[in-house]
């Protein structure tokens, strides 16, 4: 892998998540060399990913190269490469371009889509989880607009213009909010030879309300901001079976969709190689300690979405966000530095600085320890708070702009079909 040979402790992150790059942060130009791996060579701002599927941002808006974020770090290198297997009895791991040894591995590999074992939604719907995924959702969304606008049949337009969207947590909801402005403000513009009330859009959740993890105050706004933008929300709904144009449920509601988005649950991305009984089975988290190390592993250690640590205030683990990630990313730098110096580590009390939402323009709502709020002011902390969380100056100065020019214009600049999908 061409990395310099050094006195050094080496640590190796396996994941440019928030969990890496705030990890890696931490040990910059400390006393320790530092690798970072990554099968991409950029940071993505997934909190926004749905702006990019819904033609509200550019995907450079919400990406950042790797390089760039430890590009004054002297003793912090990058890789790209998959990592394949971990051989903790070597101290190594075994990648897509070659073997590296390690005094120190953490895993912050972050989640993949689950799909609950359904092959047929699997083959046939769309995550989001990337930003390919996202900029796929972008081009068919787009596609389906033109081909509904040509369409021969009355049923064949309608099937176009139906979008479901299962997963009625915040990503969920948040996309169809977008995709509801779409419908409202640039269909009739772009799209004169289209009805927009020909177009339906289906938010399915299996709770009985949407946005789970948060207050019922901010639940019952948030459905209301979603009835109101024209979606058709459907609570303690699942989806059974999607072939590409059917959907069914366990309820007697049946759709024709050529589009079914799939938000409605991730699993983790583990690496072959470590003890069986510390990965958590059905999730596939590993189960870490009060300072993110593996159990069973005294120099290895886990942090983010992938790491599963257990608490009395969070029996479950901690919720699979950013604050989390960020937080743990930071003090296990801290406390990597304290036993490389023979130090005693600090456990991780993770602070809950609360939790958002945004259902479209000036809606939003905000769940704070002791203060709960929507609307105008809601949206506009979130807005606030998303903006000055993203990576680079030119990232947020682009999407500042481009807020801006959406919030006078009532557009969404982004329609570009630039590398058509097909299923």
């Amino acid at each position: 892998m061409n990395i310099p040979e050094s006195t050094l402790p080496r640590v190796v992150i396996i994941g440019g998540g928030f969990a890496g790059v705030r990890l890696a942060k931490s040990l910059a130009n400390k006393s320790v060399q530092v690798v970072l791996i990554d099968k991409r060579n950029y940071h993505t701002f997934q909190p926004l990913l749905y702006q990019v599927s819904s033609s509200g941002l550019e995907p450079d808006s919400i990406a950042y190269p790797l390089r760039k974020i430890i590009k004054k770090h002297k003793t912090t290198f990058f890789r790209l490469a998959e990592v394949e297997h971990i051989q903790p009895e070597k101290n190594r791991i075994k990648t897509s371009i070659g073997n590296l040894q390690f005094d120190y591995l953490v895993i912050a590999t972050g989640t993949i889509t689950n799909f609950f074992g359904n092959d047929a939604i699997k083959t046939h719907s769309m995550p989001m989880k990337s930003v390919p995924q996202a900029l796929n959702i972008r081009s068919l969304i787009l596609q389906n607009f033109e081909k509904a606008a040509i369409a021969d049949t009355r049923q064949e337009r309608d099937a176009f213009l139906n979008f479901v969207i299962v997963g009625g947590g915040p990503t969920g909801v948040e996309l169809a909010g977008a995709i509801a402005e779409l419908k409202n403000n640039i269909l009739p513009r772009d799209y004169k030879d289209l009805n927009p009330q020909d177009m339906h859009i289906h938010l399915l959740e299996g709770a009985n309300r949407v946005l789970p993890p948060m207050s019922e105050h901010a639940s019952k706004q948030a459905e209301k901001f979603l009835t109101n933008l024209g979606v058709k929300v459907h609570c303690n709904t699942f989806v059974k079976n999607y072939d590409g144009t059917q959907v069914t449920t366990n309820s007697d509601l049946e759709f024709q969709s050529e589009t079914l988005i799939w938000a409605a649950g991730v699993t983790g991305a583990p690496i072959q190689g470590l003890n069986a009984n510390v990965l958590l089975e059905k999730i596939n988290r590993y189960s870490v300690n009060r300072f993110n190390q593996i159990e069973g592993y005294d120099t290895i250690f886990a942090v983010g979405d992938i790491a599963l640590m257990t608490t009395d205030v969070y029996p479950k683990g901690h919720p699979q966000v950013a604050q989390p990630a960020i937080q743990q990313g930071k003090l296990l730098g801290e406390n990597i530095l304290r036993l490389i110096n023979n130090k005693p580590m600090q456990p991780f009390s993770y602070k809950d600085k609360g939790s958002m939402a945004t259902i479209g323009r000036n809606k939003a709502v905000v769940d704070l320890k002791h203060f709960k709020f929507g609307g105008f002011f809601a949206w506009f902390v979130w807005m606030f708070i998303h903006l000055m969380s993203l990576v680079g100056f030119r990232n947020r100065v682009i999407v500042f702009f481009n807020w801006t020019y959406n919030y006078i214009n009532f557009d969404k600049a982004a329609r570009l079909i630039i590398r058509p999908f097909k299923k």
